[in-house]
């Protein structure tokens, strides 16, 4: 049930936006005028982030009173997602593996595709084990926390380059009870490892690194290449540089049989799997396709 869109333009010529109906449709207005696909159930999250007012509230009491600066500040997030700034940064959260994550504009917003990776972790035999695991670019930390918190024998440790990427995963972390479990170093790469004694003993490398060819960056939707990090997304000429850099530095930290799971981009798995083949430090043991029938992730075993 929603309220009725007949009244929709009554209702923005007659009436100032100062009850919790009108500002629903103001938003809704704003947001259609901007062509977002979703509007009414984005103006719905826009308006209970701002106000607090749950959907429920404005079918049961659609006449509340909303003071002019409450509307100001919901009229202010309408604005923010109008102008395409994604829904997330907008709200500071986004779902990954059922679990509310906080999110802002330092990191790249966390996608269900990734999730496959953790997935990997959790069908091995070191989801059991206490073993040492990695998550390279960690980003909002949706890698780290998740393989804390449904592998509870690991030790996990998670780099970025990033100061603001690692405060928002440090963040994530206490706010899911695991911030003693996973270790945060600032760093490029892998390269904060290496003094740390974790030469030959890590079990798991993972990482969603960045893969978007930069001659391909500004054919991005506008929603991703104007507000998500590029540092979080591009991946160099053929968008490779980063998987160059982990089939390099990663078999120092592996131990024999210990895998390194990566999320790829669409187009990307014959490519990789070469740049595998060349090297003699691994094995190809799976590539996983997404839902959309992608293959997303490689998992390579360290012989």
């Amino acid at each position: 049930m929603e309220p009725a869109s007949g009244t929709l333009d009554v209702f923005m010529r007659h009436r100032e936006p100062d009850t919790v109906l009108s500002v629903y449709y103001a938003g809704v207005t704003h947001l259609q005028d901007a062509k977002v696909a979703n509007a009414k159930n984005e103006a719905f999250w826009l308006l209970e982030t701002a106000l607090g007012i749950s959907r429920l509230k404005v079918y049961a009491d659609p006449e509340t009173r909303v003071p002019p600066e409450e509307w100001e500040r919901v009229d202010a997030m309408f604005r923010r997602r109008a102008s395409g700034e994604p829904l997330q940064y907008i709200v500071g959260t986004q779902f990954f593996r059922g679990r509310a994550l906080m999110v802002n504009s330092s990191v790249l917003i966390p996608r269900r595709e990734s999730e496959l990776i953790v997935d990997d972790v959790v069908a091995s035999p070191f989801s059991v084990d206490r073993c040492h695991v990695v998550d390279v670019g960690t980003g909002s930390g949706c890698l780290a926390v998740s393989l804390a918190l449904e592998c509870p024998g690991v030790s996990v440790y998670a780099t970025d380059c990033s100061p603001a990427a690692l405060c928002l995963a440090k963040e994530n972390a206490r706010r899911h009870g695991v911030a003693d479990r996973i270790t945060f170093f600032q760093g490029d790469g892998l390269e904060p490892l290496y003094d740390h004694g974790l030469a030959g003993t890590v079990s798991v490398i993972v990482s969603n690194p960045p893969y978007i060819p930069s001659d391909q960056f500004d054919l991005l939707p506008r929603e991703v290449r104007a507000f998500e990090p590029r540092l979080a997304l591009d991946g160099g000429r053929r968008g490779l540089k980063f998987y160059d850099r982990l089939l390099m530095e990663s078999p120092a930290l592996l131990h024999p049989g210990g895998l390194l799971i990566m999320e790829m981009g669409a187009g990307q798995s014959m490519d990789v799997g070469n740049r595998v083949r060349c090297r003699k430090e691994f094995s190809i043991k799976s590539i996983r396709p997404d839902q959309a029938g992608i293959d997303r992730v490689i998992r390579l075993e360290r012989i």
